[in-house]
């Protein structure tokens, strides 16, 4: 009797949907759900960005992901399957991948003033990011915008804007429309997807360096650990300001890095005491107007300073904090005014 129960369920699932599988496996219940293995979720996000899920399949799985929380082995899945997908040029090369999908809500994005410091003074950046998935916030790509700087649509605009000026933009709807599909999808479901973590991890171009941040800290060691999976050799994670990479220099910072594949963490002191107040608008021409020297705005000085001293100590420019802090300060002083101009 069991066998025949047995064998009447096996024709039942011959039927089923492929990706079914990977639902069944999250959503089994308290005892009977588990975690995706890598090759899993390899697997499963290969059909999403194939567009071989049924939405309601691909709506069910997202969710169950968000309440679980995606593993470091679910994330590096996911990144590996994103990253064949993109197939990005292997002739490209950039120093530092930054990761921009939070927007900005409180302050400026002074963390773009962190990248021209760097840009100008030889380091490659290559920038990705999504727009509009939350209302109320100030994107990089709107915010470039507003600075008159071209954001790039394909990989032979990124090239020549790094030979250029060592900074490029490039939007997920142009890296990955599979992806950036999906975190559009927010104001459906009501909630990020796991698709607002992986972005952030896929540093298309392989860069040595890559830059992260979050929303909440428990998410600093999946990122942490997921670079270690995903072979990444160098990498920085914090938490910062409105969940995009800028420090905030009225909290001390905990960072958790993985130096040439190593896991470590250390933590940066704050830079003034007291909270800071909220930006009345998020003007863009006011950080125009900082870069070039024709008004002062102490935090944003501090912001930026701040946070590209931690680029400057995972590129390995700078021995020590204070060593990063006094390198990114002098950048600034020789920063070429111009540059927004």
């Amino acid at each position: 009797m069991a066998n025949l129960y047995d064998q009447k369920l096996k024709l039942q699932k011959q039927g089923e949907h492929p990706f079914a599988q990977y639902v069944r496996i999250l959503g089994k219940g308290k005892t009977g759900s588990r975690a995706l293995t890598l090759d899993e979720a390899y697997t499963a996000m290969r059909m999403i960005l194939a567009g071989e899920t049924e939405a309601v399949q691909l709506g069910a799985f997202l969710m169950l992901l968000r309440v679980k929380e995606e593993s470091s082995e679910e994330l590096a899945g996911f990144v590996k399957a994103a990253r064949d997908h993109i197939n990005a040029p292997s002739s490209l090369s950039v120093d530092l991948d930054w990761s921009s999908y939070a927007g900005k809500k409180k302050q400026l994005p002074w963390f773009l003033l962190s990248c021209f410091l760097l840009a100008d003074n030889g380091i490659r950046i290559y920038m990705h990011g999504a727009a509009g998935h939350t209302q109320g916030r100030l994107y990089t790509e709107q915010a470039l915008q507003q600075l008159n700087i071209a954001t790039a649509s394909n990989w032979q605009q990124v090239e020549q804007q790094l030979d250029k000026t060592n900074f490029s933009f490039m939007p997920l709807a142009n890296l990955c429309p599979q992806l950036n599909d999906i975190i559009l999808l927010r104001d459906q479901l009501g909630l990020r997807s796991p698709v607002h973590t992986l972005s952030r991890l896929l540093n298309p171009l392989a860069a040595k360096h890559s830059m992260q941040s979050i929303f909440h800290p428990s998410y600093a060691d999946s990122h942490q650990e997921a670079a270690i999976l995903l072979g990444q050799e160098n990498a920085a994670v914090f938490k910062g300001e409105g969940g995009e990479i800028e420090r905030k220099p009225e909290a001390t910072c905990l960072v958790k890095s993985v130096i040439n594949g190593q896991t470590e963490e250390e933590t940066w002191a704050k830079f003034v005491d007291g909270r800071q107040t909220q930006a009345e608008t998020l003007d863009m021409q006011h950080l125009a107007d900082t870069w070039r020297g024709n008004t002062e705005d102490n935090y944003g000085y501090q912001a930026t300073i701040g946070t590209a001293a931690i680029a400057l100590k995972l590129l390995n420019k700078a021995s020590n904090q204070d060593e990063a802090i006094a390198l990114a300060e002098s950048f600034w002083q020789q920063r070429n005014r111009q540059r927004l101009g």
